[in-house]
């Protein structure tokens, strides 16, 4: 399986869109269009997965600089997000220092 982000999208642009443009190169499992949690806009980025890994590594050599929808889209391998450190705090302190200068 092959992962794909796909940047520089067109806010207009939807899932079936993309799916379209690309199922040229081979099938398609999956597309996801981010959006923004509290407006619903896109946010101008995908992840569209293949199943086949020479049919996603031909879609990324094709598509990557490929002008759609009046943009030139940026097309590569989408990379695992990174470990984060550490636990998170719960929000109360909002990164600020506990120690108060009296």
């Amino acid at each position: 399986m092959k992962n794909i982000f796909v940047g520089n999208l067109d806010f207009n642009v939807v899932e079936d869109e993309l799916r379209q443009l690309f199922e040229q190169f081979g099938h398609v499992d999956r597309v996801a269009l981010m959006t923004d949690r509290v407006t619903g806009r896109s946010r101008g980025f995908a992840f569209v997965e293949m199943a086949n890994v020479k049919e996603g590594e031909k879609a990324i050599a094709e598509l990557d600089g490929s002008q759609f929808s009046g943009r030139t889209l940026h097309v590569n391998e989408a990379r695992h997000k990174a470990e984060r450190s550490g636990e998170r705090s719960r929000g109360f302190d909002r990164g600020r220092s506990s120690k108060r200068i009296a």
